[in-house]
């Protein structure tokens, strides 16, 4: 994880958009919640996020300890991606989001 983004950020809230405000950043929290997901597997699920898009949002994940990436030697090579305990502890908030947002749904976009 980044050690000066608790240096730089004096607001818990800026805090978790720095780590998690990337466009698809939760979206790919929320995909791997409860499976290990190879690249293509999370690109299907997420069809809007460009190749370079999705790259660099799981490496920035990477860096700040939210997702683990393993890397198999075979041909072709395979690619997978899960959450790290750290990432884990973020699943009740991916759930709180996803649930404002279907209330926000059934409300507002009828």
């Amino acid at each position: 994880m980044d050690k000066e983004i608790t240096k730089e950020h004096h607001c818990p809230a800026e805090t978790f958009v720095k780590i998690l405000g990337g466009k698809y950043k939760i979206i790919i929290v929320f995909k791997l919640r409860d499976k290990i997901l190879r690249y293509n597997e999370i690109q299907k699920e997420i069809p809007k996020a460009t190749p370079k898009m999705l790259s660099q949002q799981l490496k920035e994940l990477e860096a700040d300890g939210i997702i683990n990436r393993v890397l198999y030697p075979t041909v072709p090579p395979k690619t997978e991606y899960s959450l790290t305990e750290l990432g884990k502890t973020l699943i009740p908030v991916v759930d709180e989001i996803c649930n404002w947002g279907k209330s926000y749904i059934d409300t507002y976009q009828k």
